[in-house]
């Protein structure tokens, strides 16, 4: 789509309800003048805002504020670099929490010389949940099949789709008052960021999927290792089973000899107590399935495009990443040897010096 005033008017459309959910710690709270210099471009750049900013509880340097996006949307955003640098916003996956982006990714990122934005979708961490009474139970296989197939989910119960998230981050780029921004979104992340430059093309400078996929129709599904992952759960609602549960899921889909079982146990730990949600990715799930192929948003997009896919991804493999880059006009592939579905730190220079290039042209 490339008319502005259709768009714009999508914007305003109420349709769904979710409410914030508060921090589950109690780190004390440090104040604005304690961390930065009134005369940090940071601290200018937060000032043009009506919404409180304080220290990340998750990532040193990092500034955290919950945005109220409209249309009953709050999401949990963290800032970090000079806003004065391209703006690069990071999109996750299903059921992530944005501490998928890892601090030294983080940190990399802005030492390249981007202004990086990270967040939880809504029904993760600490962003809106969405609750209807009363909405039946989706039925995932079948779902899963008839997007395998090419046919429409439009009839399934669902809460909302892709599209409706895509327009939460639309939000969220007109609500912190961004310029055009480079947008990288990892797995459901990467559908949501093409329906975001497809529906948005003024708003987008630069698109990097991480493997990702247009969810069309006959393209090769999970291998069966990885698919046990969309439909295993937790033994009970513990925090002990769902770390036990992270481990076997990053060492089922991760980079083989590239899991670092200790950073993924304080990881789980800090998702679990920040906010265990498991109806979220569940309706997450139910999103991608509802929305099925995106091929017709993919081919809209005019942003340069970056198509990052590890070789051993078993979850969205690299045929899905191929397709993404045929799809988009002008897209480049460029396949990770050896990478999984996963953002291990012996990848992430040369991910970052990629990224760099695509963006900042060195």
């Amino acid at each position: 789509m490339n008319n502005n005033k259709e768009t714009e008017q999508d914007l305003g459309k109420p349709h769904l309800t979710g409410q914030a959910n508060p921090m589950k710690t109690n780190l004390a709270k440090t104040s604005l003048t304690q961390t930065l210099s009134d005369q940090s471009p940071l601290s200018k750049w937060e000032q043009q805002f009506d919404f409180s900013w304080e220290d990340s509880q998750l990532t040193k340097g990092l500034r955290h504020a919950i945005v109220d996006v409209g249309d009953r949307i709050s999401l949990s955003v963290e800032v970090g670099g000079n806003p004065n640098n391209p703006p690069l916003l990071l999109v996750i996956g299903l059921g992530s929490q944005m501490v998928f982006w890892s601090d030294n990714f983080i940190n990399r990122l802005i030492e390249a010389g981007f202004f990086v934005i990270r967040f939880d979708n809504r029904d993760s961490g600490l962003s809106s949940k969405i609750k209807i009474p009363g909405l039946p139970r989706a039925k995932h296989l079948k779902m899963m099949l008839r997007v395998q197939a090419g046919l429409s989910n439009k009839g399934e119960p669902v809460a909302y789709n892709l599209v409706d998230m895509a327009e939460d981050t639309a939000r969220l780029i007109k609500t912190l008052n961004l310029p055009k921004v480079n947008v990288m979104g990892a797995s459901m992340g990467g559908i949501i960021a093409q329906i975001l430059s497809a529906r948005y093309p003024n708003r987008i400078s630069h698109l990097i999927t991480l493997f990702s996929t247009t969810n069309r129709r006959f393209l090769p599904p999970p291998k069966p290792k990885q698919f046990v992952t969309l439909f295993k759960r937790p033994e009970s609602h513990s925090q002990k089973d769902s770390i036990r549960h992270s481990v076997w899921f990053m060492k089922t889909v991760g980079t083989p000899g590239h899991v670092n079982v200790k950073e993924v146990r304080e990881i789980a730990k800090i998702r679990y107590n920040r906010n265990f949600h498991p109806l979220g990715t569940l309706q997450q799930l139910n999103a991608i399935l509802a929305t099925g192929s995106i091929s017709k948003y993919s081919k809209l997009i005019k942003a340069p495009t970056l198509v990052l896919h590890g070789s051993k991804d078993g979850l969205v493999p690299a045929s899905s990443g191929r397709d993404v880059a045929k799809t988009i006009p002008n897209a480049k592939f460029h396949l990770i040897d050896g990478m999984g579905h996963d953002i291990p730190d012996y990848y992430q220079p040369h991910i970052v010096q990629v990224i760099r290039e695509h963006c900042l042209g060195g």
